[in-house]
């Protein structure tokens, strides 16, 4: 067997203002003692300042950037070669109440900006979804630079926006110079480039539980903003099952990621070296079990699995009762 196998991580869990109880009832998660909610569990991340742990296997209690150091070809394969940091973040983002209205800047941007700015493209998928649950994304069609910054500390800015109701299996494609906000109600998974700069526009007047509002990043915010950007963000998730396995693509020809969904109603079968990189597969509504013959990995609802690119030819084994079928998020580079 390969040094490198079928690898999951140790959670991080974040507090956050705007936290919400999906994690814990719908992913069954038992979740920390926290003074506020927990709003983002950090699934694999490879940062100065939080560092994912090696979960399973001989490799069990090894951070992430050691990973990196001693098994950089191995992990990324060809197309990981310009990376010295693992180029991309997973989380789960738990939303009880919506969060900020805010941006990520691009590389040009950053440029500009300076210091430690860094460009940030995303993808959401959603776990789950309230009734009332909306998704924030994109202007609309008719808004201005102008409406935007005569609006942006009323509620009212919301009506700029692309507004979206959740439900689950839909994908939204947010490229960096977004304006975007997860409202309350929404479990996701979100797959991005390692960073983790954001600039709030604006934060519906919330105030902390001492009565202090969060810090604004107004200007930076729009400066962020590609105002030249009205495209839809949403991927549509297909709800019908089919008695064969399909695969949809979530997002193409993107320069940090390609993610698709399989609808599996059987064994799948993949190898990371057909995509040169190595794959993250993500379970999002069923267990799956993940690897070869000579180590299979089980992977719960929410949890992602790296695929080392030298691990090479691996299975899927959905667990599908017949007729229904297990989404799984496969992501490359």
């Amino acid at each position: 067997m390969s040094k490198l196998y079928p690898l999951k991580f140790v959670p991080i869990y974040m507090e956050r203002i705007w936290g919400g109880k999906m994690m814990g009832e719908k992913l069954n998660r038992t979740l920390p003692e926290s003074k506020e909610p927990i709003g983002e569990s950090w699934e694999i991340v490879d940062r100065s300042d939080a560092q994912s742990v090696v979960a399973n296997g001989e490799l069990q209690g090894m951070q992430l950037e050691e990973l990196m150091k001693n098994f950089r070809a191995e992990l990324l394969g060809p197309k990981g070669e310009m990376y010295q940091k693992f180029p991309l973040l997973v989380k789960i983002i738990d939303a009880g109440d919506r969060l900020s209205l805010q941006v990520h800047p691009d590389e040009a941007t950053c440029a500009e900006i300076g210091g430690t700015a860094e460009p940030k493209t995303e993808m959401w998928y959603i776990l789950g979804a309230e009734k009332h649950g909306k998704i924030l994304a994109g202007l609309s069609s008719k808004a201005t630079r102008t409406q935007l910054l005569a609006m942006m500390d009323k509620t009212e800015v919301e009506n700029l926006l692309q507004i979206y109701n959740s439900n689950v299996g839909d994908g939204y494609f947010i490229t960096s110079g977004t304006m975007h906000a997860i409202g309350a109600g929404n479990l996701i998974l979100e797959i991005q480039q390692n960073s983790d700069t954001t600039y709030r526009i604006s934060d519906w007047g919330r105030v902390d539980s001492n009565g202090n509002p969060r810090e604004l990043h107004v200007d930076l915010g729009v400066k962020s903003v590609n105002f030249t950007n009205r495209t839809s963000p949403k991927i549509a998730g297909a709800s019908d099952v089919k008695p064969y396995n399909r695969k949809f693509p979530y997002v193409k020809n993107c320069p940090f990621f390609d993610i698709e969904a399989l609808h599996l109603v059987e064994n799948w079968n993949d190898s990371t070296f057909n995509s040169r990189s190595f794959h993250l597969i993500s379970a999002t509504d069923t267990p799956i079990k993940v690897g070869n013959s000579d180590c299979m990995v089980d992977v719960a609802v929410g949890e992602t699995v790296l695929i080392p690119y030298s691990f090479g030819a691996y299975t899927i084994s959905p667990e599908v009762a017949e007729g229904s079928k297990s989404v799984v998020v496969k992501t490359t580079l």
